[in-house]
């Protein structure tokens, strides 16, 4: 089995870094107008947010962090490899279409959409069968991932719909979809190193 280059602990464990970093000092920075429990982090990207250039820079390098990290999963099906990185780049995508100051926009959430249905797929299209495949693309774990994913994104749509706490939402499912490449990376290389050890 291909091994991980180490690099890819780094793009991985920056992203839920960066993104939830992103939206902490993006919302300080809005102060008491914003509402995490019901906003979502798009309104802190909004155009003419006080942390507009804050919370766009983050969803940029979420980007480019799963981009990384897809290149670099080596032992990972290749389906879940590309899915990973079409992930990335509609966070790309996101950052470049933010919603206006007031208002919702259809070609933003309709992105939005995509990378939430792309980031939930992805662990169980890169799932490897056979008992040899780290922890994290074994199907089962995959499959969990994929399950909870994607009832954090049907949650937040509810959520969104009723005016609820769809901030609480979103941050939960895509704080899951960005640890997540970060658990799957460190599986593989602990992995080889045990392999290695018995060796």
């Amino acid at each position: 089995m291909r091994s991980v280059p180490r690099w890819s602990l780094l793009s991985s464990g920056c992203a839920p870094v960066l993104l939830a970093g992103g939206w902490m000092i993006a919302a300080d920075m809005e102060g008491s107008a914003y509402d995490p429990f019901t906003q979502t982090i798009s309104v802190l990207a909004a155009y003419g947010a006080a942390g507009f250039w804050v919370m766009t820079g983050a969803l940029l390098a979420l980007g480019a962090c799963h981009l990384l990290t897809a290149w670099g999963l080596r032992p990972a099906a290749l389906a879940g490899r590309l899915t990973l990185a079409a992930g990335g780049v509609t966070a790309f995508v996101v950052a470049l279409l933010p919603v206006p100051s007031s208002g919702g926009s259809l070609r933003h959430g309709s992105v939005a959409a995509v990378g939430f249905v792309l980031l939930a797929v992805w662990p169980v299209l890169a799932a490897v069968r056979g008992g040899a495949a780290p922890w994290g693309l074994r199907p089962a774990p995959a499959l969990a991932a994929t399950a909870l994913m994607g009832l954090g994104a049907a949650w937040f749509l509810v959520e969104i719909n009723r005016h609820g706490p769809a901030g609480v939402a979103e941050r939960l499912v895509t704080c899951v979809q960005s640890v997540w490449p970060f658990v799957v990376v460190a599986s593989c290389l602990l992995h080889r190193e045990n392999d290695t050890s018995a060796e």
